[in-house]
Parts: structure tokens; C-alpha cells; sequence
């Protein structure tokens, strides 16, 4: 009988993600029991993966990399140690294997033993016995190797599955990432504080599967939980595949509130009024918040400004920002004129809902005004680390300086194949809509929509000024879209 694989890994072999292979099950072309599915099935599905290399998985990964600021040699080979118990694990399974078929020929032999002394009673067993040996003989003859056992065994020396309870999200870990920071990248949303060892809050229970200690913490675990088999997922990793039991955040509740002296790790000019903000977290106490949200940043004495995280929760340690000049700001002027890396930034939050609806499988509409790409920017690249398959982002600006990275949605288009990206001029201040402005702004929602009629099918993020936002909730809302596919954000 073929093997069972979880989607996750099926994925990762024939170089697809999990939406994929899901939509090959729903229409029927593939079948699978309880989330599983077999490797003759999957090669029946995908005959090509025995001869094409995996361009797409790579190519999903370089964007991921791009996007997330992750160096390809960190993530290449587990721990030596890790590796070489996971050899091992392989390694026992085919020794057990070989014992088995040991096992199996001297049963054979002791059968043709007990046929040969009935066939010298009775003759009519001598044709059953011959028929018996052509057949056992035939099916020892070496076969078709399916090639997707072979790169299968290669990836569990390389990754390991984990699973957790009672949610049944999964991910691999990979490199030397712990259990921890491959959730993370995969854009599961684990409970955890410092990510160092210290709060304990990462605390999960190993429910089956093997996890080695990969870095040391202060935090101590009790020995009635050692015995009960808890960990910290900061500080582990994966041997073997692994199911955990552990807290998933599933809503903006599940984050605390957090107060952080934060670092400037770098301050650049993206355009003539738009800088990044590049802050960098110390390692014992590293930002949780989800893609979307927001935080209240005070520099200087007393100068504050509630930003957007312009980055993906996967990397807490470095958060980005996107701060526009405005005359007579405090913040902004001392922000632009003064703040200098190694400065030192007071972070509180996380704030606001404006988060990623993971469990739609509806295709995702992103329509940034100005500045909205922040929060929009934190969504996507959300998205992509849970390998969603339709994602379509349109800015629309003032004007044209201020669509400020436009390089970064052209690259995301470039290596993913679901993704369009779409510019669009307003040609005046989307800050205060009346009269012509509104109209012409309706305009260009309404040609919007009639390009992608699948929108009022699809799930619409909105990010920007006030007065187009609403402007625009307004008209999808008209358009007979349900409030709850249809969220908004509000950035000045």
C-alpha cells in the first residue's frame, strides 16, 4: 500500500501549495482520506514531478526570502546532530524494513517445505504449487520505483513534519530553524513572548515524534512537565515528525499588549516624502502582533505617532514602517531631521483588526490609497507565507511619487504566478473626496470592477486615507458585497 502524506508535504514534492492539491481533490482528480493523500495517487496526478525539478517551490521561496529578509545558507542543512539522528530514524525504519523481508522468505521457504510434502500425497497440489511460485516469483521481480519515495526520503532528512493540536495547522521545520520560528515563516500564529527562553509563554506539549534541545533557556520546566513531555518551542527542534499540542492566536484577542525599547536599525528614503523605518527589537523581547495591525511609536521626549507595520510577523525582530513628511508633524520632522540608526524607539501594541481572514479560501483584493500599502504590504507577504493562491493588489495614488515601492509589487508579480499588480493615478488628493474628485474616483472603481468582475466573489482589503476608503467601502457595499468581505483600514 502507497504511503500517506499530508498535504503540506505533498505539496513540497511535486512543487505546488496546499490550495493546489486541494482543489484537486474537491473537483475529484485526485482522491484522499482525512486530509491525506497516497504517493501513487499524487504521481498519478502529477506524472511530471518524476522529471521536472521543483522551479515553482523555488521560486515561491526566493519571493519568501526577498520578502522576509532571510539568508538562503541559514535556512540549506539542519544541525549536524539533528541530521545525523534523522539519518538514523531513516535508517532504523529500513533496517526494520529489511528484517521484515527476511521474515518473509524463510515463511516462503517453510510454505514450499509444507507443499512439497503435500504434493507427494496428493498430486493435484503440484499444479497450485507451481502456480504459486510464478506468481510470489513475479512479484519479487524488481518493479516501478516511484520517484516521489525517493524525494520523499531525501526531504525527511531535510525537513520535519509538525502538526498541531487541536487546530491541526502543519508546517516543516527546515535548516536550523526551532519549532517556533518555522511556524512562524510559515505564518502560524504561535503563542510566545521573548522567543529567547525566558518568559516561557512558547510552552507546548509533545504529543508524538522526536524534538531535540537546540539552544539553551532560563526559563525552568517543571519535572511533572518534562514527564508530561512539554517544551519550549523557541529552544527545539525537529527530529523526527513531531504533533504538538500548543496555542494558536485566531484573533487579535490572543495578542497582549507589549511595551518595547526598540533600536533604529536603519532610516531610508523611499521617495521625496516617504521614509522606512527600520526598527530592530532586542532578542529577549521581540514584537508579537499580527499582519495588518498597528503600534504607537514615541520618539524624542515626547513625540508619538500611531504607524502600520509594514512587515510580516514572521521576522518580529524587525519591524519596518513607512512614515510620510508632513510640515508642522513633531513626529515626522523629528523623524526625518534628527532620528538616526542605533537610536533608541518606544514601541506599544499591538492595536487595530485589520487582519488576514485565514480561513477564506475566497481570492484576496488588496486596494492600497497612498500610504494604505503599509498595512496592505504586512497582508501580503501574510499571505504568501500561507502559499495563497489568488492574491490582487492595486494601488491607487495622489500621485505618482507616491506609490513609493512600486518595485516590490512588480517583483511579487514576477515570481508568483497568482499574483497581478495594478498602478493607478488618481491625479489629485485622495485625502479630501467631493464633487468631481468623488466622482472620478467612483470611476475608477467601477473600471476596476468591470476588469475583475470575480471581485464581488472575492474577499476586498482597503487601506488609506479616510475620505477614499469609505468612498470606496461605500461603493463595494452598493455593489452587493457583504460587509463581512469587505474590511477597511483607515491611515493618514
Amino acid at each position: 500500500m502507497s504511503e500517506m502524506l499530508s498535504l503540506t508535504r505533498a505539496a513540497r514534492l511535486v512543487g505546488v501549495n496546499r490550495t493546489a492539491l486541494q482543489k484537486k481533490i474537491q473537483c475529484g482528480e485526485m482522491t484522499s482520506f482525512d486530509g491525506m493523500v497516497s504517493r501513487d495517487a499524487l504521481l498519478a496526478c502529477f506524472p511530471e514531478a518524476q522529471l521536472e525539478e521543483n522551479a515553482e517551490l523555488a521560486r515561491v521561496l526566493q519571493i519568501k526570502e526577498r520578502a522576509f529578509g532571510k539568508r538562503v545558507f541559514e535556512r540549506a542543512l539542519p544541525d549536524a546532530e539533528v541530521l545525523a539522528e534523522r539519518i538514523t530514524e531513516l535508517s532504523t525504519a529500513l533496517a526494520g524494513s529489511q528484517s521484515q523481508v527476511k521474515q518473509f522468505n524463510s515463511l516462503l521457504n517453510r510454505l514450499w517445505d509444507q507443499l512439497d510434502e503435500i504434493a507427494r500425497k496428493d498430486a493435484a497440489f503440484v499444479s497450485l504449487k507451481s502456480w504459486l511460485k510464478d506468481e510470489v516469483e513475479a512479484a519479487m521481480e524488481p518493479g516501478f520505483s516511484n520517484p516521489l519515495a525517493i524525494r520523499d526520503g531525501m526531504l525527511r532528512v531535510m525537513t520535519a513534519q509538525v502538526t498541531v493540536l487541536p487546530g491541526r495547522q502543519d508546517f516543516l521545520v527546515e535548516g536550523q530553524d526551532t519549532l517556533l520560528e518555522a511556524a512562524m515563516r510559515a505564518g502560524i500564529p504561535l503563542n510566545y513572548g521573548c522567543s529567547g527562553g525566558n518568559c516561557g509563554l512558547c510552552k507546548a506539549k509533545v504529543v508524538s515524534g522526536r524534538v531535540k534541545k537546540t539552544r539553551h533557556h532560563d526559563f525552568a520546566l517543571s519535572e511533572a512537565e518534562k514527564n508530561q513531555g512539554c517544551i519550549l518551542m523557541c529552544s527545539n527542534t525537529a527530529i523526527s515528525d513531531v504533533v504538538l499540542e500548543a496555542t494558536v492566536a485566531g484573533s487579535v484577542q490572543d495578542i497582549p499588549f507589549q511595551q518595547i525599547t526598540a533600536k533604529v536599525k536603519s532610516v531610508e528614503l523611499l521617495s521625496g516624502n516617504v521614509l522606512l523605518l527600520h526598527l530592530q527589537t532586542p532578542r529577549s523581547q521581540r514584537l508579537r502582533f499580527l499582519a495588518g495591525q498597528r503600534v504607537t511609536l514615541r520618539v524624542g521626549s515626547a513625540y508619538t505617532a500611531e504607524l502600520s507595520i509594514a512587515s510580516c510577523p514572521c521576522d518580529d525582530r524587525n519591524i519596518l514602517f513607512h512614515l510620510h513628511y508632513f510640515s508642522g508633524n513633531l513626529f515626522s520632522e523629528f523623524v526625518f531631521n534628527r532620528l538616526k540608526a542605533g537610536d533608541e524607539v518606544e514601541v506599544e501594541g499591538p492595536q487595530g483588526e485589520f487582519i488576514l481572514h485565514e480561513k477564506s479560501e475566497r481570492a484576496l483584493y488588496f486596494i492600497a490609497f497612498d500610504g494604505g500599502f503599509a498595512p496592505i504590504k504586512s497582508l501580503i507577504e501574510h499571505a504568501m507565507s500561507l502559499e495563497t493562491e489568488h492574491i490582487h493588489l492595486h494601488w491607487i495614488a495622489s500621485t505618482e511619487p507616491n506609490i513609493y515601492m512600486s518595485n516590490v509589487g512588480r517583483a511579487w508579480a514576477d515570481a508568483l504566478d497568482g499574483f497581478a499588480y495594478t498602478e493607478l493615478i488618481a491625479g489629485f488628493d485622495l485625502h479630501t473626496i467631493s464633487g468631481k474628485r468623488e466622482t472620478s474616483l467612483l470611476d475608477m472603481l467601477e473600471a476596476l470592477q468591470c476588469s475583475n468582475p470575480e471581485i464581488a466573489a472575492s474577499d476586498v482589503y482597503l487601506a488609506g486615507p479616510q475620505a477614499s476608503v469609505f468612498l470606496a467601502e461605500k461603493f463595494f457595499l452598493a455593489a452587493g458585497m457583504p460587509k463581512s468581505r469587505v474590511f477597511i483600514e483607515v491611515v493618514q
